[in-house]
């Protein structure tokens, strides 16, 4: 008898288990509905599991919050959710879902900086694409030991070791953790062009300031080394360099953000960055230079040009004799029809896959372009 009951009672809870078993298949395998729309499901801190099946049921993610519960527990998953923010769909098995939000693997959102945009272009466009403000964006590139943690330098600000690229963040990369990055794939490429520089005697701090005065007056891409070159010229004949974006970049860290123009008066004006004002190089970079800008600062051509000026297309005359510069700012810049209907942000504009922003303040109107001693 007692044999009996000991089968009797294994064979119930054989029974009972397959049984379980089932329902627990079916369920982990059974999606809600059909429905592929793609839902955003976050998992903050301080949620209970419960809480957030109670959410997933509310969303028609998953058909039982208990049975989802249930499920969590017995796998020994319910205590392994991670803070992020989750794609989910109500065609997803509850056992896909429940392994998502186990991942801590959240959407990633893509963050695009150009070439030649400063920090406070950079902090704008983080604060529009709703990353954070820009406020804590500039804070955290003037933090003296987050800079000196990153780049083993004292410096005033991260400006020109911002590295533009594209980024993958989510909803919970910190300000740091991005520049971090940025910071990071310059020190990468940085090293990597090393390799390729000619430059004696030149600091690091040297070459990514002269590269971003190179970013900012390219119009071509082709044009880097030859622009690179002139520079390169004034500063070892003792030349002012006199390029416009300095006085723009002057104007716009004694604002502590972005300006957007400069008029005649402007060309004077004491900053720290008008290389009209200041001799040599400025005190640091004025915007963050791309791979082939670094490359052409660390290996200008072999030409002894000392000016350019623009041809209103984006591409320039360059001259070695001032008298054959001031033929060429009479021929393009004071000539009203060469001018016409050749808008320096509508040919930049028209540029396939160029951002418009890298181009402020090399604008080609600017008054440099008078016959001076300008390197335009």
């Amino acid at each position: 008898m007692k044999r009996f009951l000991v089968l009797f009672v294994f064979a119930a809870v054989v029974i009972v288990g397959a049984g379980l078993g089932l329902v627990w298949q079916q369920f982990a395998s059974n999606p809600a509905s059909s429905d592929t729309t793609e839902q955003l499901f976050e998992v903050d801190h301080g949620k209970t599991f419960r809480s957030i099946a109670h959410e997933l049921a509310e969303k028609k993610l998953i058909r039982n919050e208990k049975l989802f519960v249930w499920y969590a527990k017995i796998s020994g998953k319910a205590g392994k959710m991670k803070v992020g923010e989750y794609s989910l769909s109500p065609n997803m098995k509850p056992s896909d879902i429940l392994t998502t939000i186990n991942s801590g693997i959240s959407v990633g959102r893509q963050f695009t900086v150009a070439e030649g945009l400063n920090i406070y272009e950079i902090a704008d466009l983080y604060q529009q694409e709703g990353f954070g403000t820009k406020d804590d964006f500039l804070k955290a590139c003037h933090d003296k030991v987050f800079i000196k943690q990153m780049l083993g330098e004292d410096l005033d600000s991260l400006e020109g070791y911002l590295f533009p690229e594209s980024y993958s963040l989510t909803k919970f990369t910190t300000t740091k953790e991005l520049l971090t990055q940025m910071v990071r794939k310059f020190l990468e490429v940085y090293t990597q062009l090393q390799l390729q520089n000619h430059l004696t005697g030149w600091t690091r701090n040297q070459v990514i300031t002269l590269a971003s005065i190179v970013e900012k007056e390219t119009g071509a891409p082709e044009e880097r080394p030859q622009i690179s070159a002139v520079f390169h010229n004034r500063l070892k004949k003792g030349m002012l360099l006199q390029t416009d974006p300095t006085i723009l970049y002057g104007m716009t860290d004694l604002a502590g953000h972005t300006v957007m123009s400069i008029t005649h008066d402007d060309i004077h004006r004491p900053t720290k960055y008008n290389t009209y004002v200041i001799k040599g190089l400025p005190p640091g970079p004025i915007a963050n230079p791309g791979r082939e800008a670094i490359l052409a600062a660390m290996n200008p051509a072999q030409v002894d040009y000392l000016y350019f000026v623009s041809k209103n297309d984006g591409t320039h005359i360059f001259s070695v004799k001032y008298e054959d510069h001031a033929k060429a700012v009479h021929l393009y810049q004071q000539n009203p029809a060469a001018r016409e209907n050749h808008s320096w942000r509508e040919l930049q504009k028209n540029r396939k896959g160029q951002n418009l922003q890298q181009f402020n303040g090399s604008a080609p109107s600017s008054p440099t372009t008078a016959p001076s001693e300008a390197a335009h």
